[in-house]
């Protein structure tokens, strides 16, 4: 089987009130590495002011103050620059974000075992829940 070293990996952007994420989040993104289907290869926070400044924390600087005490980052840097550019539009005035860099570990298997069977993934598309859940819902009601 060929083995790849890394998945694919999704970036997402979490927003919420503040400046950090919430215990309740933390704990969350915690579980979902223990348990191991996903790994977090980077993190990173931005924070929008009123006035619309941006402040980009690296989880390095803050992880263990804010109370992640079971993440490391195997793959820092994954997030650029070009990145936040992208995606800081999205944070509205007065709210902040994460920035997660986020491994599926069953695609990385699942990828390992087609390239090994000759098979190429040529493109994969993520379709957020919201739009899944709400489609299948319109669906239902017809």
């Amino acid at each position: 089987m060929a083995q790849f070293e890394f998945g694919p990996v999704d970036i997402s952007v979490v927003s919420f009130a503040g400046d950090r994420p919430d215990d309740a989040t933390i704990a969350a993104i915690e579980e979902l590495v223990e348990s191991g289907e996903i790994a977090i290869l980077d993190l990173l926070f931005v924070s929008r002011a009123l006035n619309g400044d941006l402040t980009v924390t690296e989880f390095e600087d803050v992880g263990e103050e804010w109370g992640f005490t079971r993440i490391e980052l195997p793959a820092s840097g994954v997030i650029g620059d070009d990145d936040v550019d992208d995606l800081v539009s999205m944070i509205e005035p007065g709210r902040s974000a994460a920035v997660i860099a986020i491994e599926l570990v069953f695609a990385k298997r699942l990828t390992s075992k087609l390239a090994a069977s000759g098979g190429l993934v040529l493109h994969s598309e993520r379709i957020p829940a919201a739009v899944v859940n709400a489609v299948l819902s319109d669906a239902s009601d017809d």
